[in-house]
Formats: C-alpha cells, sequence, structure tokens
C-alpha cells in the first residue's frame, strides 16, 4: 500500500479544530469542545517529528481533528452484527498545497462509567492517533498503524 507522498515528506503540520459533536462535554468528558483539538496539538508537539505551525498556509499537512458521537441502535438485535457506536476522534489530514484530503484515521474512544475514566480513555485515544500518524509517516512501515496488534486484520490484508 502506498502512503501519499506528502504525509512522508511532511516537515510543517497545522492543527486544525474540527469541532466535537454536542452533548459531549462536561459529560462524559471533562473540558469543553476544544478539548481534542488542544490535545492532539500537545502530543504531535511532544513528539517532536513536526514543525507545528499557525497559519495553514505554511503547513506542509493539515491534520482536522474532530470527536464525533454517532447515534445508533441502542440495546436493539444485534444479529447482523451492528453494534451501540461508542465516540471516536477522526482525523483527516490534507495536503497543505492541494488542501485534498490524503488519509483518514479515526480512534475510538472506551466506553466507561465513572468520569475520570472516560477522561483516561479519551486521553488514550489522542495518544493512539499521534502514535498512527507517526506510523504512517514512516517510509517502508510494515505497518500503517503503530497498535496493528489491537486492530482485526482485514480479509483484503492476507
Amino acid at each position: 500500500m502506498m502512503v501519499p507522498a506528502p504525509i512522508l515528506k511532511a516537515r510543517t503540520v497545522f492543527v486544525s479544530n474540527g469541532g466535537a459533536d454536542g452533548g459531549m462535554f462536561p459529560e462524559p468528558f471533562s473540558g469543553d469542545p476544544n478539548r481534542s483539538y488542544i490535545a492532539l496539538w500537545n502530543e504531535l508537539k511532544s513528539v517532536g517529528e513536526y514543525e507545528m505551525v499557525a497559519d495553514p498556509a505554511q503547513a506542509d499537512l493539515v491534520m482536522e481533528i474532530q470527536l464525533v458521537a454517532p447515534s445508533g441502535p441502542a440495546k436493539g438485535g444485534k444479529q447482523l452484527g451492528a453494534a451501540d457506536p461508542v465516540p471516536f476522534l477522526k482525523l483527516v489530514i490534507y495536503d497543505g498545497k492541494t488542501r485534498f484530503a490524503l488519509w483518514t484515521i479515526t480512534e475510538p474512544i472506551e466506553w466507561a462509567v465513572l468520569q475520570r475514566t472516560h477522561d483516561r480513555n479519551f486521553d488514550r485515544a489522542v495518544a493512539r492517533l499521534s502514535a498512527d500518524v507517526q506510523a504512517l509517516s514512516q517510509p517502508n512501515s510494515g505497518s500503517l498503524y503503530a497498535q496493528p496488534s489491537t486492530r482485526a486484520v482485514p480479509s483484503w490484508q492476507h
């Protein structure tokens, strides 16, 4: 599988705030709808692989982060494989020059009962997104994701 060249060559990144679906703050997650944006920016900055820029015109890549809370079946029949959806983080990576979407990564935020566990799971999902971006940006990587053992391997990858 070919990773688009702009992802492999990128040195500068602008993080864009795609927002959050309603009803996620202050419960089940603490903070506000900017939490995923701030967390991803800080995570990418701490890794140090990219120079973080404040102007998208100066960026090799624009990464738009969004917190999505899908609606779906609640206690419905699961015979067809449908499951109650969990919130997830969606990261769309755009070419900074053409603005074409190059890649999309999603990471689920595991369900929890206690707010502190919701918050921990949120932070873990952000860390997984960052790790996924790092793995994706490595040329000749054996895996496009940092933690492939936690993901089911689709039949088309065999």
